[in-house]
């Protein structure tokens, strides 16, 4: 039988003293997500509707923090981060997955040891971590998303707030590439009809704007600053009516915005099962951020849902959701607790052979530029 086609950075897994997996034994699947603020990793056998979720984890490491300012990975956040990693590695190879893909996204895209440091995962851990294009990681965001997509509607903003960037997709709806059968999916195959990826995420913003003076002017300069990077974008204007006319659908994914969810669900501890999917308007999103603003730092950390590690980002994940809500109004947003690593596991399930990408890599720091573009 011949191999399936493997992503780049893809890798095909051996399990503990390399024993070949039980007869009969479902297959696992891994997708693992390094960011700029969070290691998560899944752990998935397939289904005939998609797939079935065998092990989680997700641990916040601030990979990115002190970057803006140093445009490096610092020695912390990276013995952080490799501490995490290592759980993951050996979570994999106790599940004997069959393929794994590994990624990391913009901390590693924007720091000059970026390179380095997945050089240093790969020797330690086994793990080949992929630094993706903001490109790529749009794709799977929306990918990971597809199930709470409102058919109903003509088009979809997808955001997807993460630590060091943040990433927005305009899909086509009534477009092709939706509907196709799980193991006929490919990310780049969806009717993603714009996207931008702009390097500001809760990291990056709370770090370029620490939280001093009245709590409103703070907030307020957070998000017009988002607004300014992301308002000069013509690519998406072509979807800008479907907008106005109330038949499009905003889904944000980020653990900011379900956290907000959860503060405005009033939960006594986070339910995943609640979160995920919830519609919340644009009023109860304001109140739900209005509310954290009336908290100190240390009240925040209090809330079950918010906690210490996530007390000095959540307004920031805030403001880029209102920044976004005020650009492109609509009547709600739907929480996503999904994303990169559901768009993921699809694709390693998939038979389709991904497109070659662009051998294309720029270097660069806190000040580099959008990038966005129209779909091809």
């Amino acid at each position: 039988m011949s191999e399936a086609p493997r992503a780049p950075g893809e890798s095909r897994s051996r399990g503990p003293s390399h024993r070949r997996r039980p007869p009969g034994e479902t297959p696992a699947y891994a997708a693992l997500d390094l960011g700029t603020n969070n290691c998560r990793l899944l752990v998935a056998t397939p289904t005939s509707g998609g797939f079935r979720v065998v092990e989680a984890y997700s641990r916040i490491v601030r990979l990115g923090e002190g970057l803006v300012a140093s445009g490096r990975l610092s020695d912390a956040a990276m013995e952080r981060s490799m501490a995490a990693l290592k759980v993951c590695a050996e979570k994999i190879r106790r599940r004997r997955t069959v393929r794994v893909r590994a990624i990391a996204t913009q901390a590693c895209r924007m720091a000059d040891n970026g390179q380095a440091f997945v050089d240093r995962v790969a020797e330690e851990t086994g793990l080949r971590l992929q630094i993706i294009t903001p490109r790529e990681e749009a794709q799977l965001s929306v990918a990971g998303c597809l199930n709470l997509l409102d058919r109903s509607a003509e088009a979809a903003l997808v955001v997807d707030v993460g630590g060091g960037s943040t990433e927005l997709s305009w899909v086509d709806l009534k477009g092709e590439g939706l509907d196709t059968h799980p193991r006929q999916f490919a990310a780049w195959k969806l009717p993603i009809k714009a996207w931008v990826s702009i390097p500001i995420g809760v990291v990056t913003l709370a770090e370029k704007f620490p939280e001093e003076g009245p709590r409103d002017v703070w907030f307020r300069s957070m998000v017009d600053a988002v607004k300014e990077r992301i308002a000069d974008f013509p690519h998406a204007e072509a979807l800008r009516p479907v907008f106005e006319a109330g038949r499009a659908q905003l889904v944000g994914t980020s653990g900011a915005i379900t956290s907000l969810a959860g503060l405005h669900l009033d939960l006594p501890r986070y339910d995943r099962n609640r979160v995920d999917g919830l519609w919340m308007t644009r009023s109860e999103c304001e109140a739900a951020a209005n509310r954290l603003l009336a908290l100190t730092t240390a009240e925040r950390a209090q809330q079950p849902c918010i906690g210490p590690d996530r007390a000095d980002l959540v307004l920031a994940g805030a403001a880029i959701l209102q920044a976004v809500q005020e650009l492109w109004p609509c009547d709600s947003v739907r929480v996503a607790d999904r994303g990169l690593r559901e768009g993921i596991l699809m694709s390693l399930m998939s038979d389709q052979q991904p497109r070659k990408p662009r051998r294309r890599r720029r270097r660069g720091g806190a000040g580099r530029a959008s990038t966005a573009q129209a779909a091809e």
